[in-house]
């Protein structure tokens, strides 16, 4: 059982996707992290050493600290952190706990280099719609929650991405980050960052059906599209509607995970009927 300055991994799983996840910093030793280099869902890699210099970029969240059995660096930090005005706790027995309750992990060698600032850099065509929104939130939720996109020109993607140092995604090019035979580009990211979940895998089938016009693989696939299509045309800056549809996925994900069996019927049943 968790003290009162720890966070189970079960508990942290739940959290893990949705809007109201901690920031998620990871400050294993290089040896720790060299036997397993892979990443909690969502989670930074920070140096435990230098936390007094990198700890105010996270004054407005509040943290959860993992290290490799959440024992003296976690618990130094997570420290640390509290000293600073910060909330944070600690993963109860850290990366090895969560490795070994079977949960999802993103291989490192998948996630693009970062930029000075820190942050990943993500270049796609304008005017998304489908695949170009959940891909996104996929990114924003999953492996880095400051990650930066641009959309552009469809001429132009290559381009950019080239002289920006940004990672293509969806685009009609033999790139990592695009549809492979009948799967869409979600599916592709989904797969390659380990984020096979079964909620994540009916999410996935659920963008496929939009995405390629094959509404027969989900019943939910029509309506993400009608309401995908709806955003398109409410939104003219690619932003904005990137931020909308965030809400969207964030309420379909969480429907994936947490509500496939419920039901609506009105008017509901009077008391004692």
């Amino acid at each position: 059982m968790p003290s009162l300055l720890e966070i189970s991994p079960e508990k942290l799983a739940r959290l893990i996707g949705t809007p109201k996840c901690p920031a998620l910093i990871d400050v294993r030793i290089d040896e720790d992290f060299d036997a397993d280099p892979r990443l909690i869902p969502g989670s930074l890699q920070r140096d435990y050493r230098f936390v007094q210099d990198w700890g105010k970029d996270f004054a407005e969240r509040s943290a959860v600290i993992i290290c490799q059995r959440g024992k003296k660096l976690s618990h130094g930090v997570a420290a640390w952190l509290r000293h600073a005005g910060i909330p944070a706790d600690v993963l109860e027995g850290g990366f090895e706990a969560w490795a070994e309750a079977g949960y999802p992990a993103v291989p490192a060698s998948t996630v693009p280099n970062r930029q000075t600032s820190g942050h990943t850099l993500w270049v796609t065509r304008a005017r998304p719609k489908i695949d170009r929104i959940a891909c996104p939130w996929l990114i924003r939720r999953f492996v880095d929650p400051n990650a930066v996109f641009l959309f552009v020109a469809p001429a132009e993607v290559e381009a950019v991405a080239e002289r920006f140092d940004a990672t293509p995604f969806d685009i009609d090019a033999p790139i990592r980050w695009s549809h492979r035979g009948d799967r869409c580009t979600f599916d592709v990211m989904v797969e390659a960052f380990g984020l096979e979940t079964e909620p994540m895998l009916r999410l996935a089938t659920i963008v496929r059906g939009a995405d390629t016009a094959r509404l027969d693989l989900a019943p939910e696939a029509a309506g993400l599209l009608a309401v995908s299509l709806g955003l398109s045309r409410m939104y003219a800056d690619d932003h904005e509607q990137l931020e909308a549809g965030m809400l969207l996925y964030d309420a379909f994900y969480r429907w994936c995970r947490d509500a496939t069996s419920e039901t609506h019927n009105w008017p509901s049943p009077k008391k004692g009927a």
